[in-house]
């Protein structure tokens, strides 16, 4: 789809009337609005921002553009409708009730220019001070000053040194009056220093600040969670109706249009940054924490600006979730498409953390967007110092890049996975191969690596825990299968079936020294051209580059019935869209739909590469799969990490991408100069105290911006709330308060106890260590092999 032209200036009132107009309804399908329209339900409501019990209204007589406005309004001022049930994880609301409102329902459609390629979303250009941001531009780089804003010369030092690192919009936090007035010196000195760097102010609760500060930045953040609605509690509202709706809209209108004008009349830019951990009150009531929120919420921003002719802004839609980021993302493109809008996209997954864990957790939301041509700028959240921000961020630049104009054929998908419908593939795990179905993670080793190691070192190599008595154990860092490369000697036969008894499973080359358990490694198209394969314990694993014809695919699943499928692209172009392709085929071929399927990935050496690269790339290919459900276990090949890193990173990104939570998940802000106490500090206690609790989520947060809401997300919350004092939250609620900061990092220890989620770490005693084994089921298969699944 190209670029739209202006639209027709639609009078504020008359579209505003008219949205309320539509929004009055009270059980029934029906409304009158001047031509009476008659209502009936679309066949096509689940692809639009409410998909339950939505109303398509249609009318008699041609809608002009302010008809088209004012039902755009109904359904993005200030949210829709809302079924009967909640998606939320927060608490429901007994005898709550909300009046629902009309929106013109949307015809199915896309989130991306092509379904087989990588073409840019195109967008209108929106210029941050010097910066062009927009689809016919590079990607621009934002990061955000940790400093306090009105120390000045701190502020203007670090902006610099975050520019000379590549970075091309800074944003400063802007809380207060004096903040405000203390961007005309950071912006003067950045200039006379010859800086030319976008400054942009970032705005929570304060429309006030908003309209002294634009007078001296390039861009103005607002966050429409707590712009003109700053209320933080969840539970207060037990009725909407729509002249609660119109109240909402009045007051929006009224707090954001002069900032809109002012704007509009300097030439400077807007970024509705909508985040999924402070949506406003309302809704959350109608949305709960949801994708569909977020749209909303965006939406009805927007259509402010619209209605005063104003389209130098920049939607975002943040989500400590990649999941809940990617959707969210995908679906405000959804939306913009169906409804003409082209503005530019900033992307990033807020509060990722820091370290590998903050680059792949950026990585793997960021990338997957940037695989399908979304987004026009980028910022990756870590709580590192902002200069640091910069490298991963031109290495998400460079995937971007390469990704342009590469694909494949155009295919079926044979799913709703474009019109937003998450699922995972219902596979059969393998009795005999201890893959783990929340996600596997396999490592390649070479035979004359495997040949010159000892066994401590071979434990070592593979995560394993060799107890004082000599036994060999799994780990929760363990890789769960090997993949030998190369033909298997006999005395590297011998540490295999060591490997085997552990049980761990190994896949090599067929030959006369591999040892009966191991899996059996076949290349598709020789598999296809050969006989049926004999039954063996260990089973067969089956290699796919995603380039075979169907015809081919089918004929080797069938000939060797395999426990598990590896797909090795032979190409690092295009890896997404052949991998999709190749998930689309299988889900039609009865011998293959539920093979448990491994994703194989190699990084070779590169030049100009270095270890940061190859985490933001392969982190963006894999996670361009696992974020909609296709694959059930990674393979990482890298030249440039070594087996350790390899195998952390790959726990990491399972993790990232919700699949398998291997450690304790920290939810924790980037910093900026509202943060009331040492964030980096902090976190790092707080890590050191709680990192070994698998499956526990544990949200730090700098201050209440977003706080609360990312509570959602996370089990327990540590959250600033004044100087030196922090409060603690279990999801939602806030159950310590004011605690003083030097006794709060225990105090969330003793939190998490309470709630029987603490186990103490070990202790290092391998005699006393003791393997987790899950109890399994044994199920029927068609092929007649012995499967399992786990039991919880």
């Amino acid at each position: 789809m190209m670029p739209v032209s202006e639209p027709d200036l639609v009078p504020a009132r008359r579209g505003l009337a008219a949205a309320c107009g539509a929004a009055m309804i009270a059980g029934s399908t029906a409304f009158s609005a001047g031509s009476a329209p008659t209502a009936r339900p679309s066949a096509s409501a689940k692809a639009s921002l409410s998909e339950p019990k939505i109303v398509q209204v249609e009318s008699s007589s041609r809608a002009g553009p302010e008809a088209t406005a004012g039902a755009t309004m109904a359904g993005g001022a200030l949210a829709l409708l809302v079924s009967g049930k909640r998606k939320s994880r927060g608490r429901a609301r007994k005898g709550a009730r909300l009046v629902q409102t009309v929106r013109p329902a949307v015809p199915p459609g896309v989130y991306c220019d092509a379904q087989e390629a990588c073409q840019r979303r195109k967008t209108r250009t929106v210029m941050v001070g010097d910066v062009p941001v927009g689809s016919e531009h590079a990607i621009a780089t934002q990061t955000m000053t940790t400093t306090l804003t009105h120390d000045v010369e701190a502020t203007v030092a670090q902006v610099k040194k975050c520019a000379d690192m590549g970075i091309d919009i800074v944003r400063i936090t802007v809380q207060g009056m004096r903040e405000a007035k203390a961007c005309e010196g950071i912006k003067k000195r950045l200039l006379e220093d010859g800086y030319k760097t976008a400054i942009v102010a970032d705005i929570h609760f304060t429309p006030k600040v908003a309209l002294v500060c634009a007078d001296f930045v390039d861009k103005v953040r607002v966050n429409p969670g707590n712009f003109a609605d700053g209320r933080k509690s969840f539970d207060t509202l037990s009725e909407l109706t729509a002249e609660d709706i119109k109240e909402a809209t009045d007051a929006i209108e009224e707090s954001l249009t002069p900032l809109v004008l002012k704007l509009k009349e300097q030439g400077k830019a807007m970024r509705i940054g909508v985040n999924h951990g402070s949506l406003s009150e309302r809704i959350l009531f109608q949305y709960g924490d949801s994708p569909e929120g977020m749209v909303a919420s965006a939406i009805e921003f927007g259509e402010i600006c619209r209605k005063h002719d104003f389209h130098n802004f920049i939607f975002s839609m943040k989500s400590s979730n990649p999941q809940v980021m990617v959707n969210a993302y995908r679906s405000l493109a959804r939306e913009m498409y169906k409804l003409g809008w082209d503005y530019p996209l900033h992307l990033g997954v807020t509060e990722a953390g820091g370290g590998s864990d903050g680059r792949i957790k950026s990585a793997v939301g960021i990338g997957a967007l940037l695989q399908d041509g979304l987004g026009d700028t980028i910022r990756v959240s870590l709580t590192e110092d902002p200069e640091f921000e910069a490298k991963p961020c031109i290495s998400l630049r460079g995937v971007a890049e390469r990704a342009i104009g590469k694909g494949v054929a155009p295919f079926n998908e044979h799913s709703e996975r474009r019109n937003g419908v998450f699922s995972r593939r219902k596979c059969e795990f393998p009795l005999d191969i201890p893959l783990n179905q929340d996600g596997t993670v396999l490592s390649r080793i070479t035979v004359k690596e495997m040949k010159d190691m000892d066994t401590k070192t071979l434990v070592e190599r593979l995560g394993l825990r060799l107890r004082a008595d000599g036994d060999i154990q799994k780990d929760w860092k363990s890789i769960d299968v090997m993949v030998v490369d190369g033909m298997v000697p006999p005395g590297v036969g011998v540490k295999i079936k060591t490997l085997l008894d552990i049980p761990m499973g190994v896949i090599c080359k067929e030959g006369p020294n591999v040892p009966e358990g191991a899996t059996v490694m076949l290349e598709s198209e020789k598999a296809a051209q050969g006989d049926s394969q004999p039954e063996r314990v260990g089973g067969y694993a089956l290699v796919f580059t995603g380039d075979e014809s169907e015809e081919i695919m089918q004929k080797a699943l069938k000939n060797v019935k395999p426990r598990m499928m590896l797909l090795k692209p032979t190409s690092g172009d295009a890896r997404t869209f052949t991998s999709r392709r190749f998930f689309a085929a299988v889900s039609q071929i009865e011998e293959g739909k539920s093979v448990p399927t491994m994703l194989w990935y190699t990084y070779p050496k590169a030049e100009g590469q270095d270890e940061d690269d190859v985490v933001v790339r392969a982190s963006a290919d894999f996670g361009s799969l696992f974020v909609d459900g296709m694959g059930e276990g990674i393979l990482w090949d890298a030249e440039d990490l070594n087996a350790d890193d390899l195998r952390e990173s790959s726990f990491n990104l399972l993790q990232a991408s919700r699949m398998r939570i291997s450690k304790t998940e920290f939810i924790s802000c980037p910093s900026c100069g509202r943060t009331l106490f040492n964030l980096q500090e902090t976190t790092a206690k707080i890590q050191e105290r709680t990192g070994h609790l698998p499956g526990v989520r544990v949200a730090i947060m700098g201050c209440i911006v977003n706080g609360p809401g990312e509570m959602a997300d996370a089990d327990f919350g540590y959250v600033g709330s004044g100087v030196g004092k922090v409060d603690l939250y279990v999801n939602y609620d806030v159950v310590k308060r004011a605690i003083p900061s030097e006794e709060a990092v225990e105090a969330l220890v003793d939190l998490i106890k309470e709630h029987g989620r603490w186990q103490d770490p070990s202790d290092g005693d391998d005699d006393e260590v003791e393997a987790e084994v899950g109890a399994v089921a044994v199920i029927d298969s068609p092929s007649g092999n012995l499967f399992v699944t786990p039991i919880f």
